[in-house]
């Protein structure tokens, strides 16, 4: 079931309102169509062959809505939504099953229990950076739970979301999953909408107005935002392969990534050797000088970022706002207070910064906002326990970046700033699911004790039970 946007009506193509949809949902999940396994695991399966089987189709959309090469378009948008499938199915029925609790002594004789259920009508917000993938993995959690979904892909990448709206009805469940094509309006519309969870990838401020929208309903809402994402380079880390991991990490869709490498601390004693692996990393991965932006808005942001940076620009510099266009700029010693500094870059700027130890990197991140990731690299693991233990953040990665996302096992999700709650498998199964407690008691025997009226002798074997 598809509803695509209406500049004078909320009416959409396929003839029904937003709200007609939802209601249209709802009445399929109290059917419990969506609640034995076997529909689950049909629907992860068919999740998984729409990702596989319309790979071209996904990949040109991705081309021309981001610039984004074949591969990059499998790696980092289908290949980690099948994989998410695959798992989901694999360990679908060991995540369902009903969890013995232990009942005290003052509630026995007694069985108790908890059982997960699905929440209901569940709504997925996808950005535009990765728009296939950051739609349907978050679905693989719901429809693993048992929820009808509806899906609403951004607006910014129009082909990515006329794909979705086409396909997704053909391989999945047209009663249970309706993608709703849109912008604002649209999304104001599905709030109103009282669903059962909102789940939502951005920006934090966007993500603040999904938040207090969703809040009018107490619909609860997880969000997957983002943030400065710092990367420690400490003075005993192999400096080639950090430079050209960071090097790959920030040329990926263009550095339009939230776990994208927004700036490096780099210790001074390894700085120079640092920035000439760097830039000879970029030069040997860069298939063309200047790297596609989604937008002249984005374009333009850039733009002023990289004009404002203060610092001596080593590599870069040029941004071409009209083409959407623009070269991965290195920013050296860049004004602390700029904006570069204090902003989520979100795309292909990278500010170095020296310090003079891990003691000075840590407090320099400790000083901001929680980072969605930090990546450290160095071969101690005393500084590796330090990091871990001393800085609060959504996700570490030791020697490496990014490839925590597609660990299906590892949770996904921030904290504070840069998002609350988690997803990804058994994590993103949780996610939308209800954990239900459940006591059963048997009706004898049924001891005068537990009743009024209490006298001394009652009380005093009751304050022992319990």
């Amino acid at each position: 079931m598809t509803v695509s946007s209406s500049r004078n009506s909320d009416v959409g193509a396929a003839g029904r309102s937003i709200p007609d949809v939802v209601t249209h949902l709802r009445a399929t999940f109290r059917s419990g169509r969506t609640r034995p396994f076997e529909w689950r695991l049909g629907q992860l399966a068919a999740l998984q062959r729409l990702v596989t089987e319309r790979e071209k189709e996904f990949a040109d959309a991705l081309a021309d809505d981001l610039g984004r090469p074949r591969v990059d378009a499998w790696l980092a948008d289908l290949m980690p939504v099948a994989t998410e499938a695959k798992y989901a199915i694999k360990h679908l029925r060991s995540w369902a099953k009903p969890q013995r609790v232990r009942v005290p002594l003052g509630v026995q004789p007694g069985r108790a229990w908890t059982e997960f259920e699905p929440k209901g009508v569940v709504l997925v917000i996808g950005p535009w950076n990765y728009p296939v993938h950051l739609v349907l993995a978050p679905l693989a959690g719901a429809l693993a739970a048992g929820n009808c979904a509806v899906l609403k892909p951004s607006e910014h990448t129009p082909k990515c979301s006329a794909l979705l709206a086409k396909l997704v009805p053909q391989y999945l469940d047209p009663d249970a999953v309706a993608v709703i094509e849109g912008a604002v309006d649209e999304t104001q519309q599905l709030l109103d909408q009282a669903f059962d969870h909102c789940f939502f990838t951005g920006g934090p401020e966007i993500g603040k107005a999904i938040m207090a929208g969703a809040a009018k309903h107490l619909t609860p809402v997880t969000l997957e935002l983002g943030g400065k994402c710092p990367v420690i380079v400490a003075d005993d880390a192999n400096i080639r392969t950090t430079a050209r991991r960071v090097a790959y990490s920030k040329l990926l869709n263009s550095g339009q990534t939230c776990l994208a490498p927004d700036y490096v601390l780099v210790d001074r004693r390894v700085h120079d050797s640092f920035v000439q692996e760097l830039t000879k990393a970029i030069d040997e991965f860069s298939t063309e000088p200047m790297l596609p932006i989604v937008s002249t808005r984005q374009a333009s942001r850039i733009a002023k970022l990289v004009e404002g940076a203060g610092g001596r620009t080593i590599r870069g510099g040029r941004v071409d706002p009209e083409k959407k266009r623009a070269e991965l700029t290195v920013v050296d010693e860049p004004d602390a207070d700029s904006d570069v500094m204090r902003e989520e870059i979100f795309g292909p700027v990278l500010p170095l910064v020296g310090v003079d130890s891990l003691d000075d990197a840590i407090a320099h991140v400790q000083q901001g906002p929680k980072p969605l990731a930090v990546y450290l690299f160095s071969e101690s693991r005393a500084n590796e326990r330090r990091v871990l233990d001393e800085i609060s953040n959504g996700g570490t990665v030791i020697n490496h970046l990014l490839f925590h996302i597609v660990v299906p096992g590892l949770p996904f999700g921030g904290i504070g700033n840069s998002g609350s709650g988690a997803y990804h498998g058994r994590w993103g199964f949780e996610t939308f699911s209800h954990r239900k407690a459940v006591l059963r008691k048997p009706t004898r025997p049924d001891p005068s004790i537990a009743y009024p009226p209490y006298n001394k002798i009652k009380e005093r074997l009751m304050r022992a039970l319990f």
